[in-house]
């Protein structure tokens, strides 16, 4: 089997581009836009919608084969390529691209993705993170036609990694709709939620974190009026590097804070997500170090999660060696090729790191259901439900296809 045509079609994604630069500096929020000027490189609003191309393969067996490239809500940002526009990069696509991926026999997965991976634009530099995701998940459901398989079972197949008949956990994330949402996700049962999208101080937080607090607390009792004796849900929230600006970066402070916020939580597990951004991957790496190991003295059960600055296979390496956090998200458009995303759930996991296959908010369909296989292979902790930031299309997305995946593994058992 080969590739006879490669063709790309413009797309939306589940959310926007949001300048976070701009948001983090006092842009404010008018409906569903914001007011202000751009700061980020490439913006022309501070909010504008999101974008993706699908990719579209043409198979020599009369198949085709799909995916969708996709970048992150806050693209541009701590260290991320930029933003990702379908005009800028369908004529890539279908020209320079097309002619180098044209008679390309489908093999396996691992190494036509390699080749994607390390593949020069014709400027002679690295493509564009969200190309090499589309062209890579579309490359994986190449290899599951050709060999009549789950996308799933390709992964295992090639990694060497047993079928484990049974679901991840899934964290809804809220958007700012952080109470209607955070009911939805608790009644819809989610694994891990609420995300929150705490991204500004004032608004969001609290100049001492007195907003977060009283959220937390509420969304305690909230799972409690909710639920069920048996429902017992992660809370993870993002703060993205609020508590940082809130508390000076002071070390000592954000984890007294930490630890009242553990208390509001109980007797839920919490999980907080980018408590400080630092500028650069090596402070971060420093601070979240520097403050885990206060929380371990304390003996306090918050587990920090890294994302900001963490946005590469290499970056997840450094950071799981350092013990700079107790899980990693693998954001997988920021990883570029899905081989990317498998090998750093798996180096997590082997060396102890909790892991988490994220993303975000502002991917299409194709790709979070490509994310599931990526996820029922690797086995991490959690996966984010995507795209979207309203939960129920998310959670459905990702918990059917995890659902008719398990389904149809357990019948083929059955078979043999």
């Amino acid at each position: 089997m080969k590739i006879e045509q490669v063709l790309a079609a413009p797309g939306l994604t589940g959310f926007f581009f949001d300048d976070q630069q701009a948001i983090k500096a006092g842009a404010t929020e008018d409906g569903a836009a914001y007011r202000g000027r751009p700061l980020t490189a490439g913006f022309s609003q501070v909010r504008q919608r999101g974008e993706s191309i699908s990719i579209i393969l043409l198979l020599s067996s009369g198949e085709i084969a799909f995916g969708d490239c996709a970048a992150v809500q806050y693209s541009g940002a701590d260290g991320r390529d930029p933003l990702f526009l379908a005009e800028d990069f369908i004529p890539l696509v279908e020209g320079y691209l097309a002619e180098r991926l044209t008679g390309l026999k489908i093999d396996t997965f691992r190494e036509l993705a390699q080749t994607v991976d390390t593949l020069p634009g014709p400027d002679g530099k690295r493509l564009h993170t969200a190309l090499r995701y589309g062209i890579t998940q579309a490359l994986l459901h190449a290899v599951a036609l050709k060999e009549r398989c789950l996308m799933w079972e390709v992964l295992a197949r090639e990694y060497g990694l047993p079928i484990i008949l049974e679901p991840i956990s899934i964290f809804a994330q809220s958007g700012d709709g952080r109470y209607l949402n955070a009911d939805k996700a608790i009644i819809k049962r989610a694994d891990v939620l609420p995300h929150g999208l705490i991204n500004n101080v004032q608004s969001k937080l609290g100049p001492k974190g007195e907003k977060l607090l009283a959220y937390i607390t509420w969304l305690r009792q909230r799972v409690a009026e909710l639920g069920d004796d048996n429902y017992h849900p992660i809370l993870h929230v993002d703060v993205y590097g609020t508590l940082g600006l809130a508390f000076e970066q002071d070390l000592v402070k954000i984890s007294d804070y930490l630890v009242r916020l553990e208390q509001a939580a109980e007797p839920l597990e919490l999980r907080l997500e980018g408590p400080v951004d630092m500028g650069s991957k090596e402070r971060q790496i420093e601070a979240l170090a520097a403050l885990k190991e206060k929380l371990t003295v304390r003996e306090s059960r918050v587990q920090i999660v890294a994302d900001e600055w963490c946005n590469t296979l290499e970056d997840v390496r450094d950071f799981v060696d350092a013990g700079a956090a107790h899980m990693i998200q693998v954001k997988t458009p920021d990883l570029g090729g899905l081989q990317n995303s498998m090998e750093a759930v798996l180096y997590a996991k082997e060396h102890g790191t909790g892991a988490y296959l994220g993303g975000s908010c502002n991917e299409t369909d194709r790709s979070a259901r490509v994310s599931v296989h990526v996820a029922l292979a690797a086995r991490p902790d959690q996966m984010l439900a995507k795209p979207g930031m309203g939960v129920d299309e998310g959670m459905m997305v990702v918990y059917n296809e995890m659902q008719r995946s398990l389904r149809i593994l357990k019948h083929k058992r059955k078979q043999v």
